[in-house]
């Protein structure tokens, strides 16, 4: 039977439409000296809580949830582990954005006008974030990725219904298959929604098969995340429109902060996208994030970059959800045809 039934209270907001439910008390101390560690022990022993609350009735398929937890990494204010309807991500920039704001609002951090700045710890790694602040309160927030590569360019993958197709697989905290929309026949704008995630969601699963993926520093962090579409464009003369469908079948609301970080390592290492040069990314909300590639750098042998995501988040609520012991669906499902 399922322990840990005390009441769990959460803050609630957005970043582009994407939800962010970040959990602020109720939630049992995790096992583990690191980070990566605590993200295993609520895979292991504490999974039904993430279900509790990603899931319905309390949450819904695209539910999106933020634990802040201690960080071991010296410099962090903080710690984060990220939860969806499949499981724990490593990065996520859009729920990195929320936590920006609320970390500085709520006291979590000390704020400092005209701008705060702190580490937040990811399971990725350190990411320094930068919230502007006027008159106390918190608004557009920025942050630096860890470092960001270009995994593949031009792999070729046969995707059933849609024959061998070539995408890149970029790293921006997470690794994404990336290609424009048109190669499967498809446009961002014209194409029914259904249409774009049952196409990303057949790239992820034939990529996952086809291509093994390995990261220097855990072998934690080496699998696809998701799959995302996009218009063609590089944001650069004009917003472009990318769709980002991730975990299980999962479509994210916003532009995807480690998306973009993902898409500029891959037009950077195709000599498309400068140090300093300002790209905007478009959801299908219409919701916009700026990237710039802060600087080159490298991980181990790799060649990579730094990339800077800003956006901004915004309140709609908060919850104290509670579970009844007789209650056979207190842990959750999902409906969805």
């Amino acid at each position: 039977m399922s322990q840990h039934n005390d009441p769990i209270e959460t803050v609630e907001m957005h970043t582009g439409g994407e939800p962010v439910r970040i959990i602020v008390s109720g939630y049992p101390d995790l096992k583990g000296k690191t980070l990566l560690e605590k993200r295993r022990d609520a895979r292991d022993r504490l999974d039904h809580l993430r279900r509790r609350l990603m899931h319905e009735p309390r949450g819904h398929f695209d539910m999106y949830g933020a634990l802040p937890v201690p960080a071991d990494h010296p410099d962090a204010a903080f710690a984060v582990l990220f939860l969806h309807n499949e499981g724990y991500s490593t990065m996520c920039g859009h729920a990195t954005i929320a936590l920006g704001r609320w970390a500085v609002e709520s006291g979590r951090v000390p704020k400092a006008e005209p701008e705060t700045r702190f580490i937040l710890q990811c399971p990725c790694g350190p990411v320094a974030v930068a919230v502007e602040v006027r008159q106390g309160r918190a608004g557009r927030v920025r942050f630096e990725s860890v470092p960001a590569f270009a995994a593949a360019l031009d792999c070729k993958v046969e995707v059933p219904a849609f024959g061998t197709i070539a995408l890149d697989i970029g790293y921006g905290g997470a690794f994404y298959a990336v290609l424009p929309a048109a190669r499967l026949g498809l446009d961002m704008t014209g194409s029914p929604r259904r249409a774009l995630v049952d196409a990303a969601s057949a790239v992820t699963e034939a990529t996952k098969t086809a291509v093994l993926l390995d990261h220097p520093d855990d072998a934690d962090l080496a699998f696809l995340y998701g799959t995302i579409l996009t218009d063609g464009g590089d944001g650069k003369s004009r917003p472009s429109v990318n769709v980002c469908v991730f975990a299980e079948r999962e479509v994210d609301r916003s532009p995807t902060g480690s998306g973009v970080t993902a898409r500029l390592a891959l037009a950077h290492a195709r000599s498309a996208a400068r140090i300093d040069e300002r790209h905007v990314f478009e959801s299908l909300t219409g919701a916009r994030f700026e990237g710039r590639i802060v600087r080159e750098t490298q991980l181990d042998a790799r060649a990579a970059v730094t990339v800077e995501v800003a956006g901004k988040a915004h309140y709609t609520g908060t919850a104290r959800f509670t579970a009844e012991a007789g209650d056979p669906l207190k842990d959750g499902f999902l409906l969805r045809p």
